[in-house]
């Protein structure tokens, strides 16, 4: 079974980046859409950022902020994020549907990594 492999997370100051990455765990999958998710204790899990093909979308919350971009020879999507604010953390999570051999698999969800900013 595939799953999703995050890595990129931590603590960061207001104001600093990260760059987190999403990959499949089995290279047999490749990577068709991309979700990043976000979630905060308490709160509704919320739509960050979505790659489709070359087309990309952000929250409002993070338009010129976030950029998502998928590396094919990689088989990796990231989360460049820049000028962080403490409202950003959250964990951070990656969502996508696959392909194998023609075949889609959609839904598949990664384990989650902590973004904290904070001074």
């Amino acid at each position: 079974q595939v799953q999703l492999i995050e890595s990129g997370g931590g603590l960061v100051q207001p104001g600093g980046s990260l760059r987190p990455s999403c990959t499949p765990s089995r290279s047999i999958y490749t990577i068709n859409t991309m979700n990043w998710y976000r979630q905060v204790p308490g709160k509704q899990r919320e739509l960050v950022a979505h790659i489709i093909g070359g087309s990309t979308n952000y929250a409002d919350s993070v338009k010129g902020r976030f950029t998502i971009s998928k590396d094919d020879a990689n088989n990796t999507v990231y989360l460049e994020m820049n000028s962080l604010k403490s409202e950003d953390t959250a964990v951070y999570y990656c969502n996508a549907d696959l392909n194998l051999a023609g075949m889609t698999i959609r839904g598949v969800w990664g384990q989650g990594t902590q973004v904290t900013v904070s001074s």
